[in-house]
């Protein structure tokens, strides 16, 4: 369908409920349709405007989701780097006294 503000065409996906037709926004990041594609719609009969087009990117990972997960591991990766590169000096004096470490019993 074409948009009104820009003349492109943007993707839409068509189903109906009842007797009624309800198109969605279809575009995803990294993912196209071609024109006549079928695709599975999934939908709240009490709410259609959550309607989606069901599939794997776009509906259970979503590039928000994806960057904010990876945000989230690349700062606790580097709380954990901060952490055990600059022990307390209480760590370090209770890790001396514990006694020697244990190693393995067979070299090979």
């Amino acid at each position: 369908m074409p948009d009104s503000v820009s003349s492109r065409t943007i993707p839409k996906a068509v189903f109906s409920s009842g007797q009624k037709n309800y198109a969605i926004d279809a575009r995803y990041l990294f993912r196209e349709f071609r024109e006549g594609e079928r695709v599975t719609v999934i939908y709240e009969t009490q709410d259609l405007s959550k309607a989606a087009v069901y599939s794997v990117w776009g509906y259970w990972i979503r590039w928000q989701e994806l960057l904010g997960s990876i945000a989230a591991l690349v700062i606790l990766f580097q709380v954990a780097v901060a952490i055990t590169r600059n022990p307390t000096p209480e760590a370090v004096i209770d890790q001396m006294e514990s006694g020697k470490e244990s190693t393995r019993k067979y070299m090979d």
